[in-house]
């Protein structure tokens, strides 16, 4: 068969809008993971057990379960449990965000656990109250700690975004499969959607790469 690779260029504002879609579901599920996989961090460290329980539970759910099959009961159990309508892209970011921050919440704790507590009982002895420890001693370190872990959660998720296709949220892999619904020219449309997810990603790989030399930290 011979490329018609014209078909891209004829496409190439609904793939441009596939690829915003695609950034902005990265973007805004990072944003809100990071802050939320945080709270689960502390929650999971609670000397609570009433606390900590089902928090645990919640993370290893997250965890443990495919991320597609996460968006699929986000998009079809949710609003059943709940009774209120959800569109195809907050249901992608709910079930994103909880997954992401599952797994962050496991690098924040490790980070937060790794800080010697020689440092707490220090700050402690000068007069630090325990939230100002964890706020100006223990954070800004562990932070540090996880930033490149972090950066390859960023990675992973921007190609993870492309399982929100299948509930029809227009990201590039559901813009692209579309195109190739209706111009039939799959090898082009599939080479194209690979070559952008390509020079989108490798950038933000390689940048958690140098994360990693750079951050790397020992005791």
């Amino acid at each position: 068969m011979t490329p018609h690779w014209v078909v891209l260029w004829q496409y190439r504002f609904q793939l441009l809008s596939g690829v915003e879609m695609t950034v902005f579901l990265t973007v805004a599920t990072m944003a809100l993971a990071v802050p939320f996989g945080l709270l689960l961090a502390f929650l999971r460290m609670s000397s609570s057990r009433i606390i900590r329980a089902p928090v645990t539970a919640f993370v290893e759910i997250f965890r443990a379960t495919p991320l597609l099959l996460q968006v699929y009961w986000a998009f079809y159990v949710l609003p059943a449990l709940t009774g209120i309508g959800f569109s195809a892209l907050a249901t992608a970011l709910i079930g994103l965000v909880c997954n992401v921050a599952s797994f962050n919440s496991e690098t924040f704790r490790a980070g937060i656990i790794s800080i010697r507590q020689g440092q707490r009982n220090a700050a402690l002895a000068l007069g630090m109250r325990p939230h100002q420890v964890m706020r100006w001693v223990v954070l800004p370190q562990a932070f540090r700690r996880v930033l490149p872990a972090l950066a390859t959660t960023w990675v992973a998720l921007f190609k993870d975004t492309s399982l929100v296709s299948t509930i029809a949220v227009a990201d590039l892999s559901y813009v692209a499969l579309q195109i190739r619904t209706e111009t039939y020219r799959v090898m082009e449309v599939l080479t194209a959607m690979a070559a952008i997810y390509w020079l989108l990603g490798y950038p933000q790989a390689k940048l958690a790469d140098w994360l990693h030399h750079t951050l790397a930290t020992g005791e």
